[in-house]
Parts: C-alpha cells; sequence; structure tokens
C-alpha cells in the first residue's frame, strides 16, 4: 500500500465536472492498494499519516500533525500508484491489486480515519476524477506499507 500525502490549504476532487469531495486546511491523500495488501497495512499508515507532524508550528516548523490542527483528508484512489515503470515505456499494474479488493480496502482506510474523529471526504473508486490542490509549502510525502 502506497500514499502520497500533500499537505494542502484546499483541495477538490471532481467527477464529470460535479465536486464529490472538498477540504479545507489538511492532507490530500492519493491511496495505491497492491495485491499483498492487509488492513493491517491500512492501519499502519492511517496511524502514520494522522500523526505525522507535517503542519507548521508558531516558529514554522513541522511540529504539528493533523489532530493539533483539525486538519481534513481528501481521500483519492489511484491505482496508477502500484505502477511499475521500470521495464519499457508502458507502466505494468501487475501489482495493482483487483478491483474488488482494491476498494475494500480503500473504503477501510477511510472508515479507520474517520473513526479518529476527522472530516474524510472521498473521490468515487474507480471513476475518471479530476483532482485540485493548494499544495501549502510545497509538502509531498510519500509513504509505503
Amino acid at each position: 500500500m502506497k500514499v502520497v500525502v500533500q499537505r494542502v490549504s484546499s483541495a477538490d476532487v471532481k467527477v464529470e465536472s460535479k465536486v464529490v469531495g472538498k477540504i479545507s486546511k489538511g492532507m490530500l491523500v492519493l491511496l495505491g492498494v497492491s495485491k499483498k495488501d492487509t488492513a493491517q497495512d491500512a492501519d499502519y499508515l492511517v496511524d502514520k499519516i494522522s500523526q505525522l507532524r507535517m503542519f507548521e508550528d508558531g516558529q514554522g516548523k513541522m511540529n504539528l500533525s493533523a489532530n493539533d490542527v483539525k486538519g481534513e483528508f481528501l481521500v483519492v484512489s489511484q491505482f496508477t500508484l502500484c505502477g511499475n515503470c521500470d521495464k519499457g515505456r508502458r507502466p505494468s499494474f501487475d501489482d495493482a491489486a483487483p478491483a474488488e479488493k482494491a476498494e475494500e480496502l480503500y473504503e477501510y482506510f477511510v472508515e479507520q480515519l474517520r473513526k479518529k474523529d476527522f472530516k474524510v471526504e472521498t473521490g468515487v473508486f474507480a471513476a475518471m476524477m479530476e483532482v485540485s490542490l493548494v499544495n501549502d509549502g510545497p509538502v509531498t510525502f510519500i509513504i509505503e506499507k
């Protein structure tokens, strides 16, 4: 399981030109699920990102977590994160989880974040989406489990 986490001052996701998820200050999370991923991997990543100190304190240092700043989350499924570009010019998606498993773990991931009392918005699983964001910093991290 892989996430790309971006600190944002705002972000939204549209499907067919309609906004389906929107947040203000918080994190845009792009989530890729591979064949070998489990609920334990999702739990690890939820704990990691919810406690990740990537927001600035009064001295401009990244000392605060989403919990500390009442950050919001926009979680968007992105199977291309599981793409392998090592050979040739066309990415291989052999490691990506089948849609049913990926959706199950995606929904589980979102639910675990919500259980931590965060506002969590989402895209639409497997839809063509347009994601807009204002990356604050810019601050971007890639985390794998």
